[in-house]
Order: structure tokens, then sequence, then C-alpha cells
């Protein structure tokens, strides 16, 4: 049996090198591919369902509902069958409908028109020699494959239902994903001021000797000394990075993310060579709070891209946080919108952010429409396919459009409808081989 045109004893060798290995006495054998630490995963799954979810990873942009809905009423290798073999969305349909009521209730009329578009959306990306890369340069780099059947996957995430990742790929100690069970968020502006790094310095220190793990997204500023601080006084801490765990970003922080990978761990939903794009911070944000017991933010503008953190925390009845200053600075206002606006907690010292852990909070806050990247927005808004269309551009090479929806994650027919938008705002522009961004 084949799937994705590779034999099953190919398939089982790619993914034999991204999970560990166990023998018949249940200890893991040595492997020079797998990370120190990295426990047992589940030895009970086909390596087929493995490698389909891998192959999802880079099909699918992070959060993709239509392909998390349709992974789960059908699993992962039957659904990836169902992309190769081009069934259309009438079949589909009928197969997820006779699956169960799980996805829209059973409801063939409201599910057609979102798998056609997610198909289109999918089929530029079917490449089997990009799966395969992605499994040898995880293999290379250690990475190792986690899914939602493995003991150390972290639970919380999956309270983003049907936007939950089909996998994650991660880099470090298996110690440190079993404590995102007792950990906070720390996140704040790229742009922070002494004020904010001293904050998130006390923060994480005093976090830590409490006991918690602290996560963040390895930007600069807040997010970096969050990090730091945890690794100075022996804690552990998590990053979730927008892009491969193979490819450090920012470029700045490769030491540091280092650091994280041999104390702590670093994950993300994208495969190895994956590169990080305004979009995926967005989507990269939902996982650092769903991930952690609390999340809270240190210093952020008005617009920062940590009220986009703070939104999905919010939305999944996370308790929030918010630490305030002086009303004089800019890099403080997000905090104050938080606490003014939204219900935020005020905390001002690590004891007061420990006692946000286990404490049920009723937030209402949407802010994901309000943000225009990981750490500001432009001067204007924009939908997130146009978001998209013009992350996957480039400012040089004139870009066509299959190839851009590939890159993007769109369907062709989307993406020739933003690149229009795009035009008549000014921001691209058509060359006589494909488009470029102007701005």
């Amino acid at each position: 049996m084949t799937l994705f045109g590779l034999d099953e004893a190919v398939v089982t060798s790619l993914i034999a090198g991204v999970r560990p290995a166990v023998a018949a006495s249940g200890e893991v054998q040595p492997s020079d591919a797998r990370p120190a630490d990295a426990q047992l995963a589940d030895t009970q799954l086909d390596p087929r369902e493995a490698f389909a979810r891998a192959a999802w990873t880079t099909i699918a942009e992070p959060g993709d509902g239509v392909a998390g809905a349709v992974v789960d009423l059908l699993g992962a290798a039957a659904a990836l069958r169902s992309v190769v073999e081009s069934w259309p969305p009438d079949r589909l349909a009928g197969t997820l409908t006779d699956s169960g009521d799980a996805y829209e209730a059973g409801d063939p009329a409201g599910l057609r028109p979102e798998l056609e578009q997610a198909l289109a959306r999918w089929r530029p990306r079917l490449s089997s020699t990009e799966v395969i890369r992605s499994l040898q340069q995880a293999r290379r780099t250690g990475t190792a494959l986690l899914l939602p059947s493995d003991p150390l996957w972290p639970a919380p995430v999956n309270d983003l239902d049907r936007h939950a990742p089909l996998a994650l790929w991660w880099r470090g100690r298996s110690e440190a994903l079993a404590a995102l069970g007792h950990s906070i968020a720390l996140v704040g502006a790229r742009a922070a001021t002494g004020y904010g790094e001293h904050v998130a310095m006390e923060a994480a220190a005093g976090l830590v000797d409490r006991g918690l793990a602290i996560v963040s997204g390895a930007a600069y500023g807040i997010d970096g000394m969050a990090h730091r601080s945890a690794l100075a006084s022996n804690g552990t801490t998590v990053a979730f990075l927008a892009g491969g765990v193979d490819r450090f970003y920012p470029s700045g922080h490769d030491a540091l993310l280092t650091r994280i990978v041999e104390a702590g761990a670093v994950l993300s939903e994208l495969p190895c060579g994956a590169p990080p794009t305004k979009w995926r911070f967005l989507q990269r944000n939902r996982l650092i709070a769903a991930a952690s017991g609390a999340t809270v933010v240190l210093e952020a503008g008005w617009r920062s891209g940590s009220l986009n953190t703070a939104g999905h925390a919010a939305a999944l009845g996370r308790p929030l946080g918010a630490v305030p200053g002086p009303v004089t600075s800019p890099t403080s206002a997000g905090c104050h919108r938080l606490l003014r606006d939204y219900d935020a907690i005020c905390v001002t010292t690590a004891a007061e952010m420990a006692e946000l852990i286990g404490v049920g909070v009723d937030l209402e806050l949407d802010l994901t429409g309000a943000v225009g990247g990981d750490g500001g927005a432009g001067p204007r808004e924009r939908t997130s396919d146009q978001v998209r269309v013009f992350d996957a551009l480039s400012v040089r090479a004139p870009r066509v459009p299959a190839d851009i929806a590939r890159r993007s994650g769109l369907s062709t027919a989307a993406v020739l409808g933003v690149l229009g938008a795009l035009d008549l705002e000014g921001a691209v522009r058509e060359r006589a081989t494909g488009w470029v961004r102007v701005t």
C-alpha cells in the first residue's frame, strides 16, 4: 500500500527518524536523530498516520479549521488520500457526513462551500518532495514530531477545537513539555523600554522560583528578556516559533534559542524549512495562549501584536493579566487598554501573576482584527487573506498567482481577488512576469 505515492517501507523509514524507536522491552533505543531526552511516543500509532500528519503541516496553514475537521473525522491518512486523489467536494462532504456529526452538525449544505475553498488552497501544496525534505531536515537537526496521541502532547491546545495544531515539531527536553501544564506566558512589545525589560526580568525570575515554567515567542524585547531571565534562574522556558524549529528566528536570538533547546524546548506547528510570516506569527500566538495556564502582557503599545495573544487567551477562558506602566508611555498604552476596556487583571509582582494559575476568569476579548503583526500594526487594516498574499510576495522577484497560492496557502482564485484589492490600494504591482509588492 502506498501513501502520497510512497511505499509503506519508505514512509516507515522517514517517520522513524523523527519518532523515538521502542524495543520490545519498552526501552527507548539509541538514536542520533531524536532529542536527547525524548520520551516514548505513542507506539500503537500507525506510521502512515504519523507521516500523514507531518504531511498536513506542509499542506495546510496553521489554524486551518477545515483541515482540522477533516483530519479529525477521517484520520490524517484517509484525509490526505482524499486530497491526493482529487476527490470532488461532494464526495468528501458525503464521506464526512457519514463519519458523524462532529463537523457542522453533519450538514452537507454548510460543509461543501468550505471544502471547495479548502481543496483549492491545499492542492497547490501537494508535494511529497517537500514532505520528504522536511522530514530529512528534521532528522538532521534532532527535531522530533509530536502528535496528539503522545503522552507529552500539551493537552490544553486541544481547547482550540478544530483550529488545534495537527502536529507539533520540537527540539529540546521532554521535561520542558511536561512543564507546560504548570506555566505562564509572558509576552510584550518587541520595542521594549528599560522599564518593560526590568519588569519581565523580575517576573520571570519570580515565577521560576515558584516552580512555574515560562512560555513566550522568542521575539526581541519582552519575549527575549523573559526567556533569558528564566534560564538565568535555572528555570524551564518554552518558545513557540512562527517558522520551522531548524531555522531560528529572529536570527539575533540564535544563541538564546540554542540555550532554550538545551534547557527547555522550542516548538512549532510548521515543518522544518518553513519561513515565518506575519500570518504565522498571529497563528503562533494562539498556541502561546492555549498552551499556558495564564497569559500576562508586560508592556505593549496600543496596537501591539501582544494584544493578539491576549485576545486568544481571553477567547479560551484563560486568566489574563496586564502590568500597568507610566500613563505617559505609549509602550504601556496596550496594557492600560486591557485593564480599562477588557477586564484584564492588574498584576505588578510575580506573586500576583502566580495567583492567576487556576483562577477562572470570564473575559470577552476580540483583538485579533486590531493588530498588524507580531510587534505592531501598519497604517491600514487588512484582512487575513490580504496579509497572507502580501507576505507571499517579493519586492524584487515577480511571482505568478499559482506560486503565490502555494506560498500563502490560499486558492489561486482567492489570490487573484486579493491581488486586485491590493492593486487598488497601491500595495502591489503587476509586471510582465508576475506580481511584486511595493509597500
